[in-house]
């Protein structure tokens, strides 16, 4: 099947737009993750980015940039998990399930578990619409998939634009789903950026009354080194596939922008920009994640400080730029006390509510005390105000040339210093023996390797998974 006549099945089974109106003092919520976009990639965060991404640029001079924003890990579905639950993807069972890697794998038993509380589920809860367009990642079983999650509908495909199953077997290379249904097997996603885009304007225009939420995780640039692109912008920046696909993504955010300009709604509408992890091919030329050191999939700089951009005209200042430590824990919080709701209080978030930061508050700062990075089941590092300690150990986990020391740990300003070039580890003792210390509670409280912390609730699973074949 065509990506034209998937897309026209999509349209046909969107339902009726609800005639209930809700309390304008709710905003509408709009969130777009990209897929392995590297902080490095955008114009607003590095002058010397690879291709122009005027409208994400624009986007910044309208809102709020951080440039200490971290997703709380350096691969997908740890971070995906982590920004839609509020939590440390540990804490959920989604930092590394049982004989999967990094990521969740096709036919999986395990997922995000349905007892975990989601952003959607949140904001559902205060009356909201809500729509996911794009990777999912966090299962692709019936029990894990959006439509369980909180999302009155899904459009997109349920894990990576990498990942194929056995065609001996009659599985699809590739599924695009529509809710719970297969509605084409197809490897071709150079049109989905595109009618994704479209598929959330007509979201947006249908629930122009009512407050909304969209998710849009893109699939670009995506876990390749060639990106699915449209036709209408292969080879328009003049570099690599990677380029054109981030220049795709700058059309598909202006797009958005307008449609809200255009039904008056910009003022009522939050939207938060931003990548689930850095770009991971970036020391190949391909991507970048300039200033910061590393690619993505690493647990340095530049593979788990992501652009994050924030706007909402007349409640988010224009040109603000904010250096406080912020992560993608702590969109469910503030979203939640945005809506006039909560955050869950029977269980551990992590996140917290950022709306101080977010409105430029006099005197507002960051709300960590200790950042921790995980890659998979692995603490790795901790931060604590502009400090970064790598932690000691033998045998530590790596990927893409980020090494810890087998011995001694390694100590970063990283105000100072961002690519991570100035060790400072002999010269602070007491910083070292502070931030050993928060290690150690993290340890406790979310574990390391084999060592279960005590906060750790359990990941989804379910007995018998099957593929997700195309529905007749």
């Amino acid at each position: 099947m065509s990506a034209s006549a998937y897309f026209l099945i999509a349209l046909a089974v969107l339902p009726a737009s609800p005639a209930t109106v809700f309390a304008a003092d709710k905003p509408n919520v709009i969130v777009i993750l990209c897929d392995n976009l590297g902080y490095g990639d955008l114009g607003c965060f590095n002058p010397r980015a690879y291709q122009p991404t005027p409208r994400i640029d624009r986007m910044a001079q309208q809102g709020i940039k951080f440039t200490h924003a971290y997703a709380a890990a350096p691969v997908c579905t740890p971070s995906r998990a982590a920004l839609l639950t509020g939590c440390y993807p540990r804490r959920v069972g989604l930092d590394l399930a049982p004989g999967q890697g990094p990521v969740l794998r096709p036919a999986s038993a395990y997922g995000l578990h349905p007892d975990e509380i989601t952003v959607a589920e949140v904001l559902k809860q205060q009356g909201y619409a809500t729509l996911c367009i794009g990777k999912w990642h966090l299962g692709d079983q019936p029990e894990f998939l959006p439509t369980r999650q909180g999302f009155d509908e899904y459009f997109g495909i349920p894990y990576s634009d990498d990942m194929t199953t056995n065609p001996k077997r009659n599985f699809p290379t590739l599924p695009l789903m529509e809710g719970e249904k297969v509605i084409a097997a197809n490897d071709d996603l150079s049109l989905f950026t595109k009618h994704g885009t479209e598929r959330a304007l007509q979201f947006i225009e249908q629930h122009s009354s009512t407050p909304f939420f969209l998710y849009f995780p893109q699939v670009t640039p995506g876990s390749t080194v060639h990106p699915p692109v449209s036709p209408a912008f292969q080879g328009k920046s003049g570099r690599d596939a990677w380029s054109d696909s981030v220049m795709e993504l700058d059309w598909s955010t202006g797009q958005i922008i307008d449609k809200l300009d255009a039904l008056g709604l910009s003022e009522n509408t939050l939207i938060i920009w931003t990548s689930d992890n850095g770009a991971p091919f970036a020391g190949k030329g391909i991507g970048s994640n300039l200033p910061l050191k590393g690619n993505g999939y690493s647990i340095e700089e530049g593979g788990m400080r992501m652009p994050f951009i924030a706007r909402w005209p007349g409640h988010i200042h224009a040109g603000t730029v904010s250096t406080e430590l912020i992560t993608h824990m702590d969109v469910l919080p503030t979203l939640a006390a945005l809506s006039g709701g909560a955050k869950p209080a029977d269980r551990i978030i992590d996140g917290h509510d950022i709306r101080p930061l977010l409105f430029g508050e006099a005197g507002a700062r960051s709300p960590y005390e200790a950042f921790f990075y995980y890659y998979v089941n692995q603490l790795q590092a901790v931060r604590s105000g502009p400090w970064k300690l790598y932690l000691a150990g033998d045998k530590r986990l790596t990927q893409f040339g980020a090494k810890t020391a087998a011995t001694l740990g390694r100590l970063y300003h990283l105000v100072e210093d961002p690519a991570e070039q100035n060790d400072q580890f002999a010269q602070h003792p007491d910083i070292v023996k502070r931030l050993l210390a928060y290690a150690e509670a993290a340890r406790a409280d979310l574990g390391d390797v084999d060592h279960a912390g005590k906060g750790v609730r359990p990941v989804g699973k379910v007995e018998h998974p099957t593929p997700r074949l195309l529905n007749p």
